[in-house]
């Protein structure tokens, strides 16, 4: 807001986000000048409170960072032993063979990790290099200067009204300016999403893709336990209602990742992602598994799938799009972490080389050719065609096709398909509720399934009730005039965490935001048919508390 004053620090590089992305670029930075001032901003109660991944995590990343990461005690330390897919129908499974898959599939070498904690360990290192790290501190607002660019970001406002205006005791916040400002949010970040539009960073360009994860983490039988075990799955329960499979890693003090990833894409709006992924857990397969154990946290959030082209232009007056910001995920490896890894180092070395030239506040076009011509882009450009063979063609084409493109892209660089489009965005797939029949699911028995609101508990998320909410309807009035008649509200489903419902009221239907459930998977923000939903910053600290994650 113009009018109110705000005290500003100035810095070299302002960082928002303490993922892999934002905290690789500020020790690159201390790396390579030890007097820049650099500081990482983030929404999070502390590092790690936010971050949701898998994860198996290709170490090329730290490597490139901190080539002795073992010996500084990265919490690396469940090596993949044993690698499965599987084919899912509903009694059974089929395994798929992984010698005709391409060698990037492979996971020899990688790791079974908690990025939260891995991202609290890059956090100790950063600040050994000196680096300011802001837990707490949700950046609300972007700062521009004098000639359009992004000079800043406005930070840590707290107490705002429930209008979301300024009362007596409000804390305003302050600004921080900086030479740089990189916009490492991770998926769907609000500020980036600014950005994007504001600069025209995506013409050109595919839609942005995305797919919604949930994951929960299980202690189980250790006699069932194999720790270093990865197995991926397709097919039941989703088959053709939508595109997604699942992940089951063995990571260590027989503790299990249990995840399942539901494509937004999907057309019929009377699918629930959050029971396709509570009844995948009843296949016998993974029933036996978890068996006897027992749920200890549960988290989601969305995932970026449009990969190489759909990733905007980079680069911004003042400014860069780091990690999944920009949308880096390879999607049949699913895995986006070395790649945010690999951007945060070389948005870093861009900006010191311009400091270093006397430059601040313009463009960063050596980072944008780093990514698109460097290890990011020629993994990316791999698997391009992937993602839309299975949003045109189905799973068993895409299979199929998608081996081929891969095999020939690493073999011979090029591909016989050239490179697909996506066609529409995941809010425009949806079709009208009439289109589809209503899907039955079951009722979760409390041992293996789980209602949504008992689940959202095992993420420890909080909000404060007072503040003003920070889904943000454009219109009051189209969930119950448009949503609902048309597409039966998939807000009532689409979210995993249960925020949003169509009660009765005085006999008629309203549309309640309950937003202390929220755990900041944006969901909403990409797949509402009316993209009537914003999702924006509440104040720093509150959201999910992921410990594990």
């Amino acid at each position: 807001m113009a009018d109110i004053e705000r005290e500003a620090m100035e810095y070299d590089v302002v960082i928002v986000g303490a993922g892999p992305a934002g905290l690789s670029a500020a020790i690159r930075l201390k790396q390579l000048d030890a007097d820049l001032q650099v500081v990482v901003l983030e929404k999070g109660s502390e590092v790690g409170a936010h971050i949701l991944s898998g994860a198996v995590l290709d170490p090329c990343g730290l490597d490139a960072l901190m080539p002795d990461w073992k010996e500084k005690g990265a919490p690396l330390n469940v090596p993949v032993k044993d690698d499965k897919f599987y084919m899912l129908g509903e009694a059974g499974e089929i395994r798929i063979p992984n010698a005709p898959m391409p060698p990037l599939m492979n996971n020899h070498g990688n790791y079974i990790v908690s990025m939260g904690n891995v991202c609290r360990w890059m956090a100790e290192q950063a600040e050994e290099l000196g680096v300011e790290i802001f837990p707490g501190m949700a950046c609300s607002e972007l700062v521009y200067g004098d000639h359009g660019e992004v000079k800043g970001v406005v930070a840590g406002v707290f107490g705002l009204e429930e209008d979301g205006s300024y009362g007596p005791d409000t804390e305003p916040g302050m600004e921080l300016h900086g030479k740089y400002v990189f916009l490492s949010e991770g998926v769907r970040g609000s500020l980036s999403k600014e950005v994007i539009a504001k600069y025209g960073l995506s013409d050109g360009k595919e839609v942005q893709k995305y797919g919604v994860g949930m994951k929960e983490i299980w202690e189980i039988d250790p006699a069932k336990h194999k720790e270093g075990s990865v197995t991926h799955t397709m097919g039941w329960p989703l088959n053709a209602n939508a595109g997604g499979g699942s992940f089951i890693y063995h990571l260590e003090n027989n503790q299990v990742y249990v995840g399942f990833v539901v494509h937004l894409n999907y057309k019929n709006p009377h699918l629930y992602p959050y029971m396709e992924f509570q009844r995948f857990k009843h296949h016998p397969m993974v029933a036996d598994l978890l068996k006897g154990g027992k749920r200890v946290a549960y988290g989601a959030r969305a995932i970026t799938e449009g990969g190489y082209q759909s990733m905007p232009k980079l680069t911004f007056p003042g400014g860069a799009l780091l990690g999944c910001s920009a949308g880096m995920v390879n999607v049949p490896r699913i895995k986006g972490n070395h790649n945010a890894m690999l951007s945060g180092k070389a948005a870093a070395e861009a900006a010191y080389r311009a400091i270093q030239a006397g430059r601040t506040s313009d463009e960063l076009t050596d980072y944008e050719s780093e990514v698109r011509e460097g290890a990011i882009g020629k993994d990316l450009k791999l698997v391009r065609n992937v993602k839309p063979m299975w949003s045109k063609w189905g799973l068993v084409a895409s299979l199929a096709f998608g081996g081929l493109d891969m095999w020939t892209n690493t073999l011979f660089g090029f591909s016989l398909f050239g490179t697909l489009g996506h066609g529409k965005n995941d809010a425009e797939s949806t079709e009208p509720a009439d289109q589809h029949a209503p899907i039955e699911y079951p009722k979760p028995d409390g041992v293996l399934s789980f209602d949504r609101l008992t689940n959202v508990s095992f993420a420890a998320t909080n909000h404060e009730e007072s503040q003003p909410c920070h889904l943000r309807l454009g219109n009051k009035d189209v969930p119950i005039s448009v949503n609902l008649p048309q597409f039966d509200e998939p807000a009532q489903r689409y979210c995993p965490a249960g925020v949003y419902e169509v009660v009765e009221k005085n006999g008629a239907p309203e549309f309640v935001v309950n937003f202390q459930n929220c755990v900041h998977c944006k969901t909403c923000d990409i797949k509402d048919p009316s993209q009537n939903i914003t999702w924006t910053t509440p104040q720093g600290g509150d959201g999910p508390n992921y410990g594990n994650m």
